[in-house]
């Protein structure tokens, strides 16, 4: 450990060889933390103006199922790339993943409070 910040293995936020997950240990006050800082930031903020671009796009019914084809694959990619971001930030607070959405700590046939009920 140096200091008094614990060492993490980080999830950063580019894939490797063969798509394989990049890690990066350290303290998150290096260079290369730095630079992921800043990669994270750019994808979010380009993931923030594809949703405002989608918007536009189906707000508008003359948007052909090519130009829909090639939006729905621009936002598949944004999503794998912020749920990168929030799965490394979430190990970093120390918060548990779920891999399987079908998994929650609400038992089966009850989904909790209904609104208005």
């Amino acid at each position: 450990m140096i200091g008094s910040r614990a060492q993490v293995a980080r999830l950063l936020p580019w894939a490797g060889v063969e798509g394989k997950p990049c890690y990066l240990i350290g303290d998150g006050t290096g260079y290369l933390s730095r630079v992921a800082d800043n990669i994270e930031t750019v994808q979010l903020g380009m993931a923030g103006e594809l949703l405002d671009h989608a918007a536009d796009m189906l707000a508008d019914r003359k948007a052909t199922s090519a130009q829909l084809h090639f939006l729905a694959a621009r936002l598949a990619e944004a999503l794998r790339d912020v749920h990168r971001i929030a799965v490394s930030r979430g190990v970093r607070l120390g918060v548990p993943a779920c891999d399987d959405p079908d998994e929650s700590d609400v038992p089966d046939g009850d989904d909790g409070p209904v609104p208005g009920d």
